[in-house]
């Protein structure tokens, strides 16, 4: 008989830092004594665990703007996470550790099709690039999910995500097990909902995590306690929890984590076997599971819904600026988008404009050189035309940055995080006004208006103005008005 399993899963990731418009992160001194927040949990977090070995025992993702900032500035560290996916001869690839993410960490239901196939594709490539390997499972950006994400992950070649127990339809399902979500057209995805008292134990507990043999006996088997499922599948209890728990949210939780999943030969034998996600559906068809069904437009840290996101959602003491964020953001992402299709008319059919925007990845990976993906899209045009083209793509590319979660998260839009996503607007906007002629970035002031700051009572309008005085880049531009007007 098989024996139960326990699998962890972190969700390693960081918000995108950089400037765009000069590509550098500003010093953050509340990270102190680090330059900034990244460094910070490097140290305290990302490479201990890499160093420690915690990896190559967990199922993980790491997010792409986290990976490709360790890439560049802890080489070692990020060469611990990709060497830890097939960790310990493991040779089968598609039962690897690691698992994708969707690449800028948006919202998906609250994007339109065309966005989610784009970020979906972003976190394949990027994956596809930095692990050698096409991923079978991705963590979708706070678990937030509905059927017509699950069916493009399909269409993607994903086999297998994780969810929260709750975002299952039916209340009563027993998460101690894999199931499969039909999708239609015979298709199917596999679902692992993770136990969301012990991923809270694990989370916020900090006496029941001081011991990880006594959180093992205590918490863990219990939680096993039983004979296999009738077909014989054994009972699986996964921790998921945010990657950053272990040693930066809280001090040495990286010591628990390490002696909880790599125990050595001085354990005594706890009654389970420690197992990653990827081991347990990775290889094996979703149709073998038993069918469930989820809760269409939910989240692993949004009681309600996706409300979060984009309305007054009671999670936030006042969530009124969030509504009116989102809509300037998604207006200007519809024009940016129109101006862009008739710039590109010239040149190119409009849909292989769209064609080109998932596949720029490459360029934004450092794989190609954006002088070979201008060549390889426009073969017969001249520089200009390329020129004009690879701004669009930079302008798309920063459009897609400004739906980041990070932005909404919080309980006020004075917060870095919105002011980054207002960056990225600048950055997008300017772009396609100065390649155009038009006035985005004007009708965006307009837009941000509509909205204030909780507590310091300044509109839209002035975050963004100060977003940008902070980032040293003109807040008033020729033919736009200045925000600071406001």
């Amino acid at each position: 008989m098989s024996r139960p399993k326990l699998a962890v899963h972190g969700h390693f990731y960081q918000p995108e830092r950089r400037d765009p418009f000069s590509g550098e992160i500003a010093p953050q001194p509340a990270a102190s004594p680090y330059r900034d927040w990244n460094a910070r949990i490097d140290a305290e977090c990302y490479r201990p665990n890499a160093e420690r070995g915690n990896l190559r025992h967990i199922s993980y993702d790491l997010g792409p703007t986290l990976a490709s900032w360790l890439a560049a500035e802890d080489a070692s560290t990020h060469k611990g996470f990709v060497d830890s996916d097939l960790a310990d001869g493991l040779d089968d690839p598609d039962c690897g550790n690691a698992m994708a993410q969707a690449y800028h960490h948006a919202i998906l239901p609250l994007a339109s099709l065309a966005d989610r196939r784009t970020e979906i594709r972003w976190g394949l490539r990027d994956f596809e690039l930095r692990f050698g390997r096409r991923p079978t499972g991705i963590w979708l950006p706070e678990t937030a999910v509905d059927l017509p994400t699950l069916r493009i992950l399909a269409d993607e070649g994903i086999r297998h995500t994780i969810l929260a127990p709750w975002q299952a339809a039916d209340a009563r399902l027993d998460t101690r097990r894999p199931y499969r979500v039909d999708l239609g057209g015979r298709k199917s995805i596999a679902v692992v909902f993770y136990d969301a008292a012990l991923s809270a134990s694990a989370s916020f507990e900090s006496d029941a995590t001081m011991n990880a043999d006594a959180f093992a006996r205590e918490r863990i088997l219990p939680r096993l306690a039983g004979p296999s499922f009738a077909d014989g599948t054994p009972r699986l209890a996964v921790i998921a929890t945010d990657g950053e728990l272990y040693g930066h949210h809280q001090k040495f939780r990286d010591l628990f984590l390490a002696r909880l999943v790599n125990a050595g030969a001085d354990a005594p034998d706890r009654g389970f076997e420690v197992t990653t996600v990827g081991r347990v559906v990775g290889g094996t068809p979703a149709g073998t599971f038993p069918a469930t069904q989820i809760a269409e437009r939910t989240s692993w840290s949004c009681h309600h819904g996706v409300l979060r996101w984009c309305a007054e959602c009671p999670d936030a003491s006042d969530g009124r600026w969030k509504g009116p964020l989102r809509a300037a953001l998604e207006r200007l992402a519809s024009a940016l988008d129109t101006v862009a299709g008739g710039l590109a008319a010239g040149f190119m059919e409009p849909a292989a404009l769209w064609q080109a925007r998932d596949e720029y990845i490459d360029v934004v990976f450092g794989a190609e050189t954006p002088e070979s993906f201008a060549r390889r899209w426009l073969p017969l045009v001249g520089d200009e035309q390329r020129d004009g083209f690879l701004s669009l793509m930079e302008a798309e590319r920063w459009r897609l940055a400004m739906f980041a979660s990070d932005g909404w998260f919080w309980g006020d839009p004075v917060r870095a995080e919105t002011k980054q996503v207002l960056l990225c607007s600048a950055r997008a906007a300017r772009l396609i006004d100065d390649a155009a002629g038009t006035d985005l970035e004007g009708r965006l002031l307009d837009d941000l208006s509509l909205f204030t700051s909780p507590s310091r009572r300044i509109d839209g309008a002035g975050i963004y103005a100060e977003a940008l005085a902070e980032a040293g880049q003109p807040v008033a531009r020729s033919g736009r008005r200045a925000a600071s007007a406001r």
